[in-house]
């Protein structure tokens, strides 16, 4: 933690000469809490006077707001209990205690809330906890999350939990004694200290957020000190001590209180001069948007998502996609795994819990029907699944029930049925009597038809 310290120091103080042992060093103090600025620092009695730490761990509108789009987007995707059938298909659970569980965990709460505050304590603290409570036939029938918990490891391995921070269950239940760990819920995030110890991806980002919390509130004091005036007067003028107060009050007395936007009028020279920003200004806006980017990097949390600048996407889902890819995914497995294992459930693909992320195209219908349609017609999707994803009953006769797929050149004798026309095929035609050698008699006929139209041929010319 001391080096720590010493690197935030290094970071975000300014450039001085080391003061000797002993000898008065200028501010700002870094504490074990947070850092004291500078003018609270030369007061024994700074807490009295009004002045407060900064703390530089837990905190920021950009760490709210990916714990946040965390564990509400995982609220929002309804779990499942699956189990893989013998012809590879699957099918949904609805009679067995982790169905009930994920319906109603307890009376006081429901699947919602418990995975929300379950997903902000897992960002938030690297793990949760969660204790399940039995019935007589040994299935668990409530699950109650715990703020706090100690894991204890017996000397033959076992291992149990000290479990606190729930005082609903701790006026039902006597929570003293440890918990045996196949009663508990432990969802962690990377343990690099201790198996049984998550962290959180917070802790990365300790040093940006030390440097932005120091450069806003020395901004904060900055200004509520009124160090910044909109406008400086000048004037080539020499002027005296009593003139420049005069002056000053004059200023004030006609562009402030009820007389703000009126107009004041100039003499002897004096020019009025807005103040901008600076280039000093600018630095500390890149620097914070560096901030909140560095964050977002920790939590694997595409901007985009949180409506921050970057590429964007084609459409909701591809957005959703992409995260599920990378975050969202993790994090939906994980609890997902870590409640299989409380339930005994044998694992993928055998026996799971699945969230749903399809919950999260409610607001892209129309993108949600192209993907159901294109199921259909692929032959993946029976007519019945597209229309059940979409809360249609099936297709009355059982019409729907069978995948279909697109023939493109059928005869046009296919008729309703999508079979062929059984109607017998008519007996060919007997050979036309042109094709057959005439009767002589009939050669005699038609050579006297043929004398008798050349003569009336030659009588008319």
């Amino acid at each position: 933690m001391a080096s720590a310290l010493a690197l935030i120091g290094r970071a975000i103080a300014p450039r001085r000469a080391k003061a000797a042992e002993g000898q008065y060093r200028t501010g700002p103090y870094l504490l074990g809490d947070g850092w004291l600025s500078a003018a609270a620092g030369r007061l024994s009695n700074w807490w009295q006077a009004g002045h407060s730490l900064q703390p530089y761990g837990d905190g920021g509108a950009m760490v709210e707001a990916c714990v946040s789009a965390y564990s509400q987007t995982m609220a929002m995707c309804p779990g499942s209990h699956w189990r893989k059938k013998a012809d590879g298909g699957r099918e949904r659970v609805v009679n067995s205690a982790l169905t009930r569980i994920m319906k109603r965990p307890n009376n006081y709460q429901t699947i919602s809330d418990l995975v929300l505050n379950l997903g902000r304590r897992l960002y938030e603290k690297g793990e949760t906890f969660g204790v399940a409570i039995r019935n007589n036939r040994g299935e668990i029938a409530e699950l109650h999350l715990m703020r706090h918990g100690q894991p204890l490891i017996a000397g033959d391995g076992s291992i149990f939990y000290y479990l606190a921070g729930n005082e609903v269950l701790e006026r039902r239940f006597d929570m003293s004694l440890p918990i045996p760990a196949r009663d508990v819920l432990h969802v962690r995030l990377h343990t690099p200290r201790h198996p049984l110890k998550g962290e959180s991806p917070i802790l990365a980002t300790v040093l940006d957020r030390a440097m932005a919390g120091a450069a806003l509130s020395q901004q904060v004091a900055y200004y509520l000190n009124q160090a910044r005036p909109s406008f400086m007067l000048e004037t080539d003028e020499k002027l005296d001590r009593a003139q420049v107060t005069e002056l000053r009050e004059i200023w004030d007395m006609q562009t402030q209180g009820e007389n703000a936007g009126r107009t004041p009028i100039l003499t002897a020279g004096l020019k009025a001069k807005p103040v901008t920003g600076s280039a000093k200004d600018a630095d500390l806006a890149e620097l914070l948007k560096m901030t909140d980017q560095n964050v977002a990097l920790a939590f694997r949390m595409p901007l985009q998502v949180l409506g921050l600048g970057g590429t964007t996407f084609a459409s909701t889902e591809l957005l959703m996609q992409s995260w599920i890819a990378s975050g969202l995914g993790f994090a939906l497995n994980h609890v997902e795994e870590a409640f299989g294992q409380l339930f005994g459930l044998a694992g993928m693909p055998d026996e799971y819990l699945e969230f749903d992320t399809k919950a999260l195209l409610r607001s892209a219908f129309k993108d949600m029907i192209a993907a159901l349609k294109d199921g259909v017609i692929g032959g993946i999707f029976a007519p019945d699944e597209a229309r059940n994803e979409i809360d249609l009953p099936i297709v009355p006769g059982g019409h729907g029930a069978m995948p279909r797929v697109q023939q493109q050149v059928v005869p046009l004798s296919y008729g309703s049925e999508l079979q062929p026309d059984s109607t017998p095929t008519p007996a060919a035609p007997a050979a036309d009597p042109i094709d057959e050698e005439p009767p002589a008699n009939d050669n005699a006929r038609m050579l006297e038809a043929f004398r008798a139209a050349r003569a009336r041929i030659q009588v008319s010319i």
